[in-house]
């Protein structure tokens, strides 16, 4: 009996453990189905917005153009002129002439009698004013709409603007934004129309799906019968249902191991941050025109505790992702001042350039933080260059904004691994930046029959033209060296000249190039200052 019991209750289990998923993919489909079938509507109404915006801004145009014409006032030329508007303006039937409040003439000649337009029902952003149920002013048929524009009126079919092409059982109403109708093709329920028209709205009253969209201009309204969701639900439910339960299955397994290993290295960098695992490395830039170090790129590392390292691709994307990427910011300012104080002070012409993440160029923060570092340390504002990709300037506004923020404070700024990123000039050109760092993979094209090759030339003589300086990344071979000399861009850094260093061997570094190549920088400036002697 406890057997059977037991059996019947795993039976249980596992039919519940097989419904339960169904069902719920059943709802999902059958949600699905009803947010996509109102999305179709929403389009559908914005659609009609478009098409009723068309048919007006064709009339307007028609009026507008009357108004300007110098042909003397229902002349046989003026005739034939509106005659001309109503066949190359497919919304226009008719178009009228006004003199004194009453109609002179139309396209279709000189009325019987002078009539008297009505009053009109709304008024226009254009000042333009629509008439409902309107008649013709020719033996033209049913009842049309008048749009009014100075002295001259012009007449349309109510239903150019809802005709638009859609095999489904949709029906579409066109009001002006206070709900007065204008056009309908039929609406099945004339009792919702009206609801809706008072108030305008998105749902179903279990019949009819309904959806609205209003503009300064025009409100849409469109129905369709509920029954064409079931087509939707059968086309998802079908193909849904059994393949989401089996990648549903397979996806969450990867997520969860993804989401394991992701978050474990999450933490791990956390406790990295804390634990002062992350140390800086400093790249010599190099003064093409003399050879002189003027400084480096400071480039943050990650040291485990067992000795290995962690490649900053992978650590530093993760920590822009999880919000870690300012306390590293802030690690590499630190280090920066401990490390670089003295060589700093002591030589004013070096800098180090810190890389920003793109929240800080949007932000700001990593300024107040410079800021309160640099205090009472001795070292200036112009010997801290500010590095950000070309990701930081997305959002023109504020990116401008943190930049002249910077300058002003006496940073220079410039944009890192250009032409890898967006590239675009609007950056160059609306952003005041001082130097442009040409990445590595359009340095190591330079000689080669790379696609990229010609590039690399256009970006320097972009930056020029821009009055900015130019900075080579990844300069490895002489050739590379000389083609840059050639272009007479200002600084490079790459292996050619040194790797990543740390603090003792870059100053060591430093002072030898000085030592090397100090006395023909001062030759030099002294060349360059006997003119104005």
């Amino acid at each position: 009996m406890n057997r059977t019991r037991m059996l019947l209750l795993m039976a249980l289990v596992g039919l519940l453990a097989a419904a339960l998923p169904l069902a719920m993919m059943t709802w999902l489909s059958w949600h699905h189905a009803a947010n996509t079938a109102q999305a179709q509507l929403r389009e559908t109404a914005e659609r009609a917005l478009e098409r009723a915006d068309r048919s007006y801004l064709q009339a307007l145009s028609a009026l507008q153009a009357m108004q300007r014409t110098p042909l003397a006032p229902c002349s046989p030329e003026h005739i034939q002129l509106m005659q001309t508007r109503v066949v190359t303006t497919s919304s226009v039937d008719q178009i009228s002439y006004f003199q004194q409040g009453r109609v002179r003439c139309t396209s279709w000649g000189r009325p019987v009698a002078a009539l008297a337009p009505g009053q009109p029902d709304h008024t226009t952003a254009e000042g333009a004013t629509l008439q409902l149920d309107q008649q013709p002013r020719a033996p033209y048929g049913r009842c049309m709409l008048s749009l009014r524009l100075g002295d001259y009126e012009a007449l349309m079919d109510p239903y150019h603007f809802v005709d638009l092409i859609d095999t489904r059982d949709i029906r579409i109403a066109i009001a002006t934004p206070d709900g007065r109708l204008i056009a309908q093709q039929s609406l099945p329920d004339q009792a919702l129309l009206q609801s809706l028209l008072r108030e305008p709205r998105t749902g179903d009253d279990g019949t009819l799906l309904f959806a609205s969209a209003r503009s300064e201009a025009w409100l849409a309204i469109v129905t369709a019968p509920r029954t064409g969701m079931a087509g939707i639900f059968l086309q998802q439910a079908w193909v849904l249902v059994p393949i989401s339960l089996l990648l549903g299955a397979a996806a969450i397994a990867c997520t969860i191991a993804l989401s394991r290993r992701r978050y474990s290295l999450k933490g791990e960098l956390s406790h990295a941050i804390r634990r002062n695992e992350l140390y800086v490395v400093y790249q010599p830039i190099i003064e093409l025109e003399t050879g002189i170090c003027v400084g480096a790129e400071a480039l943050v590392r990650w040291r485990r505790a067992d000795g290995s390292e962690v490649r900053p691709d992978l650590f530093i994307p993760l920590a822009e992702a999880s919000g870690l990427v300012g306390a590293i910011t802030d690690e590499v300012i630190q280090r920066v001042i401990v490390d670089m104080r003295d060589l700093l002070v002591g030589d004013r012409s070096a800098h180090i350039a810190i890389n920003l993440a793109p929240e800080d160029m949007i932000s700001g923060r990593a300024l107040k933080v410079i800021a309160a570092k640099l205090a009472g340390t001795g070292i200036a504002n112009q010997q801290i260059w500010l590095e950000a990709t070309e990701r930081g300037f997305m959002d023109i506004e504020k990116a401008r904004a943190v930049i002249s923020a910077a300058r002003h404070s006496g940073h220079a700024v410039a944009i890192d691994d250009f032409g890898v990123g967006y590239s675009n000039l609007q950056y160059l050109q609306q952003l005041p930046l001082d130097a442009l760092k040409i990445d590595k993979s359009f340095i190591d094209a330079i000689g080669t029959d790379s696609a990229t090759s010609p590039v690399t030339g256009h970006i320097i003589d972009m930056a020029k033209t821009l009055g900015l300086f130019v900075v080579a990344e990844g300069v490895e071979t002489e050739d590379q060296l000389a083609y840059l000399h050639s272009r007479q861009v200002e600084f490079a850094q790459g292996w050619l000249f040194a790797k990543a260093l740390p603090r003792e061997e870059f100053i060591a570094f430093h002072k030898r190039r000085q030592e090397l190549y100090g006395a023909a920088r001062e030759d030099m400036q002294n060349t360059q200052r006997q003119p104005g002697q």
